[in-house]
């Protein structure tokens, strides 16, 4: 028998020895397969960064066909609930108690000052703690303030006294849906959740069992060791990711707008990325516990923090976006993010792709380097 025969039967026996250890392991099955289906549903559902149904107290001062007309406009918006007050120290006492996020104030004199080329008499004040919260809701109530303005000033034939005119368009997602950003970047989540959390215990729980003195003690090259752990949960994270895309398609309506080949080309990449990473840690920890606590601080935390998949890397501070280039979830993320809702724009996919593969030298050259068939 030949080298090559030898070393491709054993390979087959290591892929299916650790394919067995997959299946009689129901931890396993539950991560890859279980797990994205509770995130999806958690954050598909769960999690919105959308702000409607805004609770806003209204005090409207002196009420007459003007005031009733702009309330009627902030009863109609989804984005606000609104509640009227008999008076501001009523509203200010609500916004203390957290009862309501804003006050609208409409003073004695809106009506006679309305179109008179001054500025209208409305007070805005919001709840401030939640300091995103607070710009989405100032946003919203200068959105249904303008839109009211502009229809009462036609109907009365006066034009609206404004030296811009803003016409807004947005791209890519222009029904502002928080779920379809969310949603392809959960994909990156996931898959670091498949391919580092459990690829980092394969070789802590050899050394646990004692059975790592079996392997060591057989004719197995440690590159054969290795590809024997790598190949049966690369064929399970990418299972896991084609689930999590399907779901993402048909269950929470995400459009896939560029080419599902690269789509799988990216997340093979990565995953292979997160493996590496995995049995990096694997290695230098021969306890399932520490190798399972590592991973969770190393791989999960950074891509679930500083990936972009909720904040926005370039809000960070300059030192935290320079530790975002070692995080490899960074680069998943806006590669799904892109190809779902803005389509193939190669100078984005290739440039992620290029730092993916970068990683991928960086960390398999760290594994090779450490993993060692002997006994120490």
């Amino acid at each position: 028998m030949s080298a090559g025969a030898r070393t491709r039967m054993r390979l087959r026996g290591l892929v299916r020895k650790e394919s067995l250890q997959i299946l009689r392991d129901p931890s396993s099955i539950a991560i890859a397969f279980v797990l994205p289906v509770v995130l999806l549903f958690l954050f598909g559902y769960g999690v919105s960064l959308d702000a409607k149904h805004i609770p806003v107290g209204l005090v409207i001062e002196q009420p007459d066909a003007a005031t009733e007309s702009l309330a009627g406009a902030f009863d109609r918006s989804e984005y606000f609930s609104p509640q009227r007050y008999d008076s501001i120290q009523a509203a200010e006492q609500a916004l203390a108690e957290r009862d309501i996020d804003g006050i609208i104030w409409l003073r004695n004199d809106f009506a006679r000052r309305l179109l008179s080329g001054g500025d209208a008499p409305i007070a805005v004040r919001v709840n401030g703690v939640d300091a995103n919260r607070a710009r989405i809701t100032e946003s919203y109530i200068q959105g249904v303030w303008l839109g009211w303005l502009d229809d009462y000033a036609r109907g009365k034939g006066q034009p609206v006294p404004s030296p811009v005119t803003l016409q807004h368009r947005v791209w890519f997602n222009a029904a502002l849906i928080s779920r379809h950003f969310l949603v392809p970047g959960l994909v990156a989540i996931i898959m670091t959740l498949i391919g580092s959390l459990l690829t980092s215990m394969v070789v802590a729980r050899e050394w646990e069992r004692g059975t790592m003195e079996a392997i060591m003690a057989t004719p197995v090259h440690i590159r054969e060791v290795l590809a024997g752990k790598l190949i049966p949960y690369f064929v399970l994270g990418m299972a896991g990711m084609l689930l999590t895309v399907v779901l993402a398609i048909w269950q929470f309506g995400v459009p896939l707008r560029g080419s599902f080949w690269v789509v799988l080309i990216a997340s093979a990449l990565f995953m292979l990325v997160a493996l590496a990473v995995g049995l990096l840690i694997s290695i230098v920890s021969k306890s399932q516990f520490v190798a399972g606590q590592i991973a969770i601080v190393v791989t999960f935390l950074p891509a679930f923090i500083l990936s972009g998949f909720i904040f926005d890397i370039h809000s960070m501070p300059t030192p935290i976006q320079v530790l975002t280039h070692v995080v490899p979830a960074r680069y998943l993320v806006a590669i799904l993010q892109t190809l779902f809702l803005a389509g193939d724009v190669w100078p984005v996919v290739a440039a992620n792709l290029g730092a993916l593969l970068v990683l991928l030298l960086i960390f398999f050259g760290l594994v090779r380097r450490k993993a060692h068939k002997r006994l120490e």
